[in-house]
């Protein structure tokens, strides 16, 4: 016997039973919703279902206590109760979890279904990158293999360049191999700025010195002498040295090296009534030539006052290019006489010319005439054609009167 406030209870009556049954059963299946719930609380939909079912299941728990503090006055009609509503309950249970498993699986599809698109499209981008990727590879070493190839031949121009310095290091350390350096840059620059018949090279004097080139103008001035002279191993000195000492030093070195070369080409090349009464020291160094007005102009005017032009190459273009208007000035003055002789019988031809386009302008005008005539002729056969053609023999007769077609009057052919 149990004593619930002023009712008692007997546990051994099937009713009081049952009622208990009925109450842990409703405990297991409340206990088994919060473990369903548990299971379904991956989503958010799901957790507020069973929320909802929590709910009704504690209103229906609280109709329970109703029910059991009315269980002295109608303990059947409360078991009966209990029963439709555990029915409910588990049907209303059954219902929301089918719904609740479906729209898991739903969502689970669903799930499954984005999963694989995002692995699609991931898969599709890695594979456009790494396209890109080996494309941009591919480009990259077809630069880097031009750019290779562009610097292997660099790099043969480069040597090619070297043995090239070389040669000429080999040419200016031998001082017979330089002055053949300057002679053969002197031959290739009058060669170009003179005509051939202008100039002599490797020319005998009379007094049996050899100059590199002699020009032949005419007098005055005469013929004058071109001599090569190049102070390489002053200059070298110069060029390497590093104090203001040594500098000095080979600047004067350099200074006299140049004065050396005006005394003998003074002395060999300028010859009284032979050549003119000035020579040419060619340079075939531009840096030589700078060096020498810009830091020993004491050496040019020394030049200067022993009648020695010390010129460059491109100074020495701009000194023949001069020597060529004085020949070409002089061989017009010697052949004037053919020049005048030759313009007379040019005038006689355009006269001659004149005459004959005359005599070819009126042939051309008779010409024209007895074109005129021929058409007019051609155009009269052609009406009474017509006419004979329409049998207007009437017309015919009255055209009879008209004259006919003059002959043309017999052309005399002048002697041209």
């Amino acid at each position: 016997m149990i004593q619930i406030g002023t009712m008692t209870v007997d546990l051994t009556d099937p009713l009081v039973l049952a009622a208990l049954v009925a109450a842990i059963a409703l405990m297991i299946l409340f206990w088994l919703l919060i473990a369903a719930a548990r299971r379904a609380a991956r989503t958010t939909e799901t957790v507020d279902a069973l929320a909802g079912q929590l709910g009704q299941l504690g209103d229906y728990m609280q109709a329970l206590g109703n029910g059991q503090s009315q269980l002295a006055g109608n303990i059947q009609s409360v078991s009966d109760a209990q029963a439709t509503a555990q029915m409910r309950v588990i049907q209303t249970m059954e219902t929301r979890l089918a719904q609740v498993n479906a729209q898991v699986a739903e969502k689970l599809a669903d799930n499954a279904l984005k999963s694989a698109r995002s692995m699609f499209d991931l898969q599709e981008r890695m594979k456009e990158t790494l396209t890109g990727s080996s494309e941009k590879s591919t480009k990259q070493l077809t630069e880097l293999q031009e750019r290779l190839a562009t610097i292997d031949r660099a790099q043969s121009n480069i040597e090619k360049l070297s043995g090239d310095v070389l040669s000429l290091q080999d040419i200016l350390s031998n001082k017979q191999r330089r002055g053949l350096f300057g002679e053969i840059q002197l031959t290739d620059i009058v060669s170009k700025a003179l005509p051939t018949d202008s100039y002599t090279l490797q020319h005998t004097l009379t007094n049996g010195k050899r100059a590199d080139c002699l020009v032949h103008l005419p007098n005055p001035p005469g013929p004058i002498v071109i001599d090569a002279k190049f102070p390489f191993e002053a200059y070298e000195a110069l060029t390497r040295a590093e104090t203001p000492e040594l500098q000095k030093l080979a600047l004067r070195d350099l200074g006299l090296a140049v004065r050396v070369h005006i005394k003998a080409i003074s002395e060999k090349y300028i010859i009284e009534g032979e050549t003119a009464d000035g020579a040419i020291m060619f340079l075939p160094s531009e840096a030589v030539y700078a060096e020498l007005h810009a830091r020993l102009p004491e050496v040019v005017r020394a030049g200067f006052d022993a009648r020695v032009w010390i010129v460059s190459p491109t100074t020495c273009m701009a000194t023949l290019n001069t020597m060529r208007a004085i020949l070409k000035d002089a061989r017009m003055r010697e052949h004037t006489n053919e020049i005048r002789k030759n313009l007379k019988l040019l005038h006689r031809d355009v006269e001659l010319i004149g005459v004959r386009a005359s005599k070819l302008e009126m042939h051309l005008r008779q010409a024209s005439e007895d074109v005129s005539g021929v058409m007019t002729a051609a155009t009269r056969a052609g009406k009474r054609a017509d006419r004979l053609d329409n049998f207007d023999f009437e017309e015919l007769s009255q055209d009879d009167t008209s004259d006919p077609l003059p002959l043309a009057p017999a052309r005399v052919s002048g002697q041209d």
